[in-house]
C-alpha cells in the first residue's frame, strides 16, 4: 500500500494542469475575492473580517478541488483502462487500494493549503498566532480526508464518460450551499438550513472556532466524522461490488 500511495503521489504531482487547478486557483480566487475587501469588514454573526473567512475558505477550496477533483476522474478512468483490474492480481487488499487512493490524494493538498495562507499573509497582511498558523494547516488537511473518501466513491459509481459533470455539480454545490465561495448567513433561511448540515459548511467551520482563538466544534467534527464514515465505508463496499462484476 505504501508503494501505491508513492505512486500515486508522484504522478499527481507531475500533472501540471491538476497542480495549477488545485494550488493558484484557489489563490487566485481568493485575491479576487477577498482582494477589494477592506481589512475591517466583518462577516454577520461570525465574528471574523471577510478577509480571516475567505482565507479558510478558499484554503478548505483548493484542498476540496484537490482530492475530490483528483480522485473521481482518475479512478473511473483506471477502471476503463484496467489498471484497476491489474491492481487486483497483486496481494493489495480491497481495503488497501481505497485508503492508498484516500492518503496519496490528501498529501497533494498540503500544497494548496500552504499557498493560499502564505498568500493571505503576504498580499492581505492577515495576521494570526504561530500556533493559529500550524493548527489551520493540520484541521484543514485532516478534513480534506473526507473529500478524498467521497472521491473515490464517485470514481466507482460513475462511468468515465459521466463521472467529470457529476463531479463538477457535487464540486460547485457544495462548495457555494457550505458558505466556501460566500457566506451562508447571505442566503434565505431554507438554504441556510440546507447548508449548515453540509460536510463543506462544518470543514470551513473547523478552520473559523481556529481563527476566533478556540477549538472547532464538537459538532462539526461529529457532522465530518460521519459523513467520512459514509463515503469511505461507501467507496470500499463500491470497490468490491465491481471486484465481483470484474
Amino acid at each position: 500500500m505504501t508503494t501505491l500511495i508513492r505512486l500515486e503521489t508522484v504522478r499527481t504531482l507531475r500533472n501540471k494542469k491538476f497542480m495549477f487547478f488545485s494550488v493558484i486557483y484557489p489563490s487566485a480566487l481568493f485575491l479576487m475575492i477577498a482582494g477589494p475587501q477592506s481589512s475591517t469588514d466583518t462577516v454577520p454573526h461570525t465574528g471574523l473580517t471577510l478577509q480571516l473567512y475567505y482565507t479558510v475558505a478558499m484554503a478548505s477550496f483548493g484542498a476540496l478541488t484537490a482530492v475530490l477533483m483528483g480522485n473521481s476522474e482518475r479512478i473511473a478512468k483506471e477502471r476503463e483502462k484496467g489498471w484497476v483490474r491489474q491492481l487486483r492480481l497483486t496481494p493489495l487488499p480491497g481495503r488497501g487500494y481505497v485508503l492508498a487512493k484516500i492518503a496519496s490524494s490528501a498529501v497533494v493538498t498540503l500544497p494548496s493549503i500552504v499557498v493560499v495562507l502564505a498568500v493571505a499573509a503576504a498580499a492581505k497582511d492577515v495576521r494570526m498566532e504561530a500556533w493559529q498558523w500550524a493548527a489551520l494547516i493540520g484541521t484543514i488537511w485532516a478534513g480534506s480526508l473526507v473529500f478524498a473518501a467521497l472521491g473515490v466513491a464517485l470514481g466507482y459509481l460513475v462511468s468515465g464518460d459521466a463521472v467529470r459533470p457529476v463531479t463538477m455539480i457535487l464540486y460547485f454545490g457544495l462548495s457555494i450551499l457550505g458558505g466556501l465561495w460566500m457566506p451562508t448567513t447571505a442566503y434565505p433561511e431554507w438554504l441556510r438550513s440546507i447548508g449548515d448540515w453540509l460536510p463543506t459548511h462544518a470543514y470551513a467551520g473547523l478552520g473559523q472556532a481556529i481563527e476566533l482563538g478556540g477549538a472547532p466544534h464538537a459538532r462539526d467534527v461529529a457532522v465530518l466524522a460521519a459523513y467520512f464514515v459514509l463515503f469511505a465505508g461507501g467507496a470500499a463496499w463500491l470497490y468490491r461490488k465491481d471486484t465481483r462484476k470484474a
